[in-house]
């Protein structure tokens, strides 16, 4: 038998009456593939974590090595500074050249004297009493 130019048509299947059933073997494949996934999700997460922790607290470390280094130097710097500024040479020089000042005759020089305070607890010998700072306001009246 030739088939030549004989086309045939199937029976048509009708699946309207197929019941679809969830199949609980495929549900719970599902669901431990998901499981596994999350797990090797969590897995990977705690393995670079501290990786990546470590690498922020030496980072960390660096910068505060480079601002230790520019706070040496600044110090370094303002110490110098603070040399030149206290050198009175300079500042007498700096006086008389920019200031015009001049040092004072001896006649108008007049060299003060200043007690040092006693440690507390210790009087001068002789003292009946403690002696008193000078207060500021009226003086206490003294009845004779």
């Amino acid at each position: 038998m030739r088939d030549e130019g004989v086309v045939r048509l199937g029976k048509p299947i009708d699946n309207s009456r197929v019941v679809r059933q969830v199949d609980p073997r495929s549900r719970r494949e599902i669901w431990l593939l998901i499981l596994l996934v999350a797990v090797l999700a969590a897995g990977l997460g705690l393995y670079a974590w501290p990786a990546l922790e470590i690498r922020r607290a030496g980072q960390a470390g660096v910068d505060l090595d480079r601002e230790k280094e520019r706070l040496v130097e600044e110090n370094r710097k303002l110490h110098l500074e603070k040399a030149a500024l206290e050198n009175l040479r300079r500042v007498e020089s700096i006086a008389g050249r920019e200031l015009g000042l001049a040092p004072p005759s001896p006649e108008r020089t007049v060299v003060v004297g200043v007690p040092r305070p006693l440690p507390p607890g210790q009087k001068v010998a002789g003292e009946a009493t403690p002696r008193r700072e000078a207060r500021s306001g009226p003086a206490p009246e003294v009845t004779p």
